[in-house]
């Protein structure tokens, strides 16, 4: 392995972190900044949508400039632009700027998810094994350290605008200094780890294949992320509304599911060099199935904490894997697949609570929960779409971390 390969994995270690903390920052001072504008959650659920169709439309552009310029010029641009975009959503009194600044800083923040994801798919094709789903738990560090650095701040008295003015400053700093580290191109050649062409996906001669394989895949991505978007928002709600759980009882629902999915993903690159992509989308799905089947029908909280867990643990490493197939279905293209994946997957990510919410109108919320175990069940049985050119079966070459 040479030293510019691995200069390239940290590097994008570092701009998920990076995405991951200035998302964080946000989600931080979300409480703050809705009370300064002087909003009601309703009006914050609508502005919310603002986010997300900034983040929509940015992973569709993203994806196309990274294929046309290449990763190592859009990745650092879109994460400088995002760092300077972060203080936006801190400045606004009024609705329609926060509407504004949320719909800007969506914008940036899919250009670098999905541009950022693109070069992961590259550093992955050099390497010549998975490393992919250690990307992704990077990502969840970065939420970590938002909050610390979030309620230091706020305990420091500090404005929300001018923590996130602060965070934006260094996330500049970061994108800037760690651009220089990132592959020049698309890696056709070994990389000093072993024959890349032991891991090549399947051919992109059938466009016409290729194009369903990535909208199979984005279908997959949206019930993935659907669920994850659930438990984000609803596992502490059911801990407490369902089962009476105290609210400082309930918060450690989505603490373990949170941290069982990291943990999973720090995992999930050696058990899918053991075992290939499509056993750990097939036996992740099923598992989380079972995860959150112990969530709807467990009377006690101790065994909803561990179906939560097990929810959590399983959906970890499916959604690295949908990416990961995407981006290696068709190297040139691998900016714009993974951005129709990225994006369908975000509009289940979205979605989820949403859809959640409007079930609980017809029957209680364990109940409603029934869509996720029918959702992960379907991915597990549909997972058999990355035997065919997109598993990386356990034959690739081996190599130590």
């Amino acid at each position: 392995m040479n030293d510019s390969l691995r200069g390239a994995r940290i590097a994008t270690f570092v701009y998920f972190s990076l995405c991951g903390t200035l998302m964080g920052t946000w989600v931080v001072n979300i409480p703050a900044i809705e009370e300064r504008v002087g909003i009601t959650h309703a009006t914050l659920g609508g502005l919310l949508v603002l986010l997300g169709l900034g983040a929509f439309i940015g992973m569709q552009v993203a994806g196309r400039l990274t294929d046309r310029l290449g990763a190592r010029v859009v990745v650092p641009t879109t994460a400088v632009l995002c760092s300077a975009a972060l203080v936006l959503p801190g400045l606004p009194r009024d609705p329609w700027t926060l509407g504004g600044a949320l719909l800007l800083f969506g914008f940036c923040n899919g250009c670098l998810d999905v541009s950022m994801n693109a070069h992961a798919v590259h550093v992955e094709k050099a390497y010549g094994r998975p490393v992919m789903s250690a990307f992704h738990a990077t990502f969840s560090v970065g939420g970590v350290l938002a909050a610390l650095v979030g309620a230091a701040t706020a305990s420091a008295g500090l404005s929300p605008a001018a923590g996130m003015a602060a965070m934006g400053v260094l996330g500049i700093v970061i994108a800037l200094v760690s651009a220089r580290a990132l592959l020049p191109s698309t890696p056709t050649a070994d990389t000093g780890t072993g024959p890349v062409e032991e891991v090549n996906h399947a051919p992109a001669a059938d466009s016409r294949s290729t194009r369903r394989r990535i909208w199979i895949l984005a279908a997959l991505a949206l019930m993935v992320m659907l669920c994850e978007g659930a438990a984000n928002d609803w596992s502490a709600l059911h801990v407490k509304d369902v089962l009476g759980a105290p609210a400082s009882v309930a918060a450690f629902a989505y603490g373990t599911f949170a941290a069982t999915m990291t943990i999973g993903r720090l995992l999930a690159d050696r058990l899918v060099t053991r075992f290939g992509s499509m056993a750990i989308l097939r036996h992740g799905a099923a598992t989380a199935a079972v995860g959150i089947t112990i969530v709807t029908v467990s009377p006690w909280i101790w065994t909803a904490f561990a179906g939560w867990a097990l929810f959590g643990l399983g959906l970890s490493g499916c959604v690295p894997q949908l990416f990961s197939a995407a981006g290696h279905a068709d190297p040139s293209a691998a900016g714009a697949n993974v951005s129709r994946v990225a994006g369908l997957g975000y509009v289940g990510m979205l979605a989820g609570p949403a859809v959640i919410g409007w079930l609980t109108h017809l029957v209680a919320l364990n109940h409603a929960f029934v869509l996720l175990i029918l959702l992960c069940a379907t991915t597990a049985v549909a997972a058999g779409i990355l035997r065919t050119g997109s598993d990386r079966a356990p034959e690739m070459a081996h190599g130590t971390r």
